[in-house]
């Protein structure tokens, strides 16, 4: 079967912007086209909504991309946020309070342990691997023994 070519329409268009005028011409080059098919090509890439070879339309995906996560990011760290949050009222609501919680040698003994605590994750994140918590874990002196 002998294969059809569409007719070709004639459309004028004038463009008074030089960076699209670059733009064109570059991307021409490259195909090794006439401006007119490059043209063409772009004004069909834009009807199409899938901008594969300009470079700013990459570009605005990317930001596009980079907003979405942004939110879920944002969202996902609320969630993170609000459970800790239920935790500690649940932690302490079960933690009876004590006279020597108020003694100063247990104050620093705690922030010294959450300060480690925090020193450890923060070596895990650079890091960038989570296999050392075992290994972390059995460092850490037990503040109870096991009973014979």
């Amino acid at each position: 079967m002998a294969r059809r070519d569409a007719p070709a329409t004639r459309v004028q268009v004038y463009i008074n912007d030089p960076k699209v005028v670059s733009s064109l011409n570059r991307e021409a080059r490259i195909g090794r086209m006439a401006l007119s098919q490059a043209a063409g090509q772009a004004i069909a890439r834009g009807l199409l909504r899938s901008p594969k070879a300009d470079p700013d339309d990459r570009l605005l995906n990317l930001e596009r991309s980079l907003r979405d996560h942004m939110r879920a990011t944002g969202r996902d760290m609320q969630i993170v946020q609000e459970l800790l949050i239920e935790v500690a009222k649940a932690f302490f609501l079960r933690l009876p309070d004590g006279i020597v919680d108020e003694d100063p040698t247990v104050q620093a003994a705690v922030d010294r342990r959450i300060e480690r605590l925090l020193d450890a994750t923060a070596a895990r994140i650079v890091a960038g691997r989570r296999d050392g918590e075992g290994a972390a874990a059995a460092k850490e002196p037990r503040s109870f023994a096991a009973t014979n």
